[in-house]
């Protein structure tokens, strides 16, 4: 606790400053502060608690290594660490498709609830669950397999055998019909 404390003030730029100096005390308030939303991202990618915990170390010590890459400019901390911890997701997801796994994704809407302290409302998840199945099957499949999968729009390609062209306009259709039925 008393560490925390002498990071109060801290940001996590000053954070990941002195991460890039190997600072232990800074990286684990770094952790403290970030492994929560962290965990939330791997965790909708690859859908198991076992898999995510071993992705989020691997994202950690990532972070570890390349702290000092870190450039204020190009955009805000978490958005950086979240990046992060989303490719070795992906990557992990992709090296499991390619071994063979399963092909789709059978996602349970209820694990946006656990994000990082940013969970949607039931009544959010609900309309979610609605908006969804009122898309042609093919496309919510591709919808999950994208954007809580992980998939490329390539891989979603190769995967179904249609043209990464109409994959982008399904997606983007699609995403259009979820934006409409939420009232966004």
């Amino acid at each position: 606790m008393a560490q925390t404390v002498g990071f109060a003030g801290w940001q996590l730029e000053d954070l990941l400053a002195s991460v890039a100096d190997q600072d232990r005390a800074a990286f684990a308030e770094l952790y403290r502060r970030t492994a929560p939303k962290l965990y939330g991202i791997i965790l909708r990618i690859l859908g198991e608690p076992a898999k995510t915990d071993e992705a989020v170390q691997d994202a950690y010590v990532r972070i570890w290594r390349s702290a000092g890459g870190y450039d204020a400019g190009r955009g805000r901390p978490i958005t950086w660490l979240a990046t992060i911890a989303r490719n070795i997701a992906i990557d992990r997801r992709r090296s499991e498709l390619s071994r063979g796994a399963a092909q789709t994704v059978d996602f349970d809407l209820d694990l946006i609830a656990h994000r990082g302290g940013e969970g949607a409302s039931s009544e959010d998840l609900a309309a979610l669950r609605v908006c969804l199945e009122r898309l042609d099957p093919e496309q919510r499949q591709m919808v999950i397999s994208a954007y809580l999968g992980g998939e490329s729009r390539e891989e979603l390609a190769e995967r179904t055998g249609r043209p990464v062209g109409t994959i982008k306009s399904w997606l983007h259709r699609s995403l259009g019909q979820l934006r409409n039925c939420l009232g966004g």
